[in-house]
């Protein structure tokens, strides 16, 4: 897969994923111990927010070899 096909699919994905994060961030209110909805709601929310931050990692990456800021 060439650069600017990668590039554009990382940016479909960070498209389809930061609307979930975001509101996943937004209903998060902390962990209860000893609660499994809120243990899985924290779960959701911290792989929503590993996935986000990795796109924007790569997109950012290919953006600097690119040449494009």
């Amino acid at each position: 897969m060439d650069t600017q096909t990668r590039l554009k699919y990382l940016e479909e994905q960070l498209a389809k994923y930061k609307p979930k994060y975001l509101e996943a961030k937004r209903k998060f209110r902390g962990v209860r111990h000893e609660n499994s909805l809120s243990e899985l709601r924290y779960t959701e929310f911290m792989v929503y927010k590993d996935m986000v931050e990795g796109l924007e990692r790569e997109i950012s990456g290919l953006e600097n070899r690119n040449g494009r800021a």
